[in-house]
């Protein structure tokens, strides 16, 4: 059963990449493109983590948290680039 849920899981998380990636180049505007790149790093860290149950390994949750961090730093360093077209003052 739970491998039942994990292949659900990870195929429905597979078409949220490809949407979020649509999206991403064909987005109406700047804070559309930048808002759908949050959610594709999002969407990355569940199906490492998808990926690391089904494996019964640690590792993969290591890289989940070391993306996390990157894709808060790069959304807040994107955000601060459009408000004020310089990242640091």
């Amino acid at each position: 059963m739970l491998n039942l849920a994990l292949a659900l899981g990870a195929a429905m998380l597979g078409i949220a990449v490809v949407l979020n990636v649509w999206v991403l180049f064909r987005g109406p505007d700047l804070p559309d493109r930048i808002l759908a790149l949050d959610t594709l790093y999002i969407n990355a860290i569940a199906l490492l983590v998808l990926y690391g149950i089904a494996r019964a390994t640690t590792s993969f949750f290591e890289a989940a948290l070391l993306i996390a961090m990157l894709g808060f730093i790069s959304t807040v360093a994107l955000c601060k680039y459009l408000l004020r077209g310089d990242i640091i003052e």
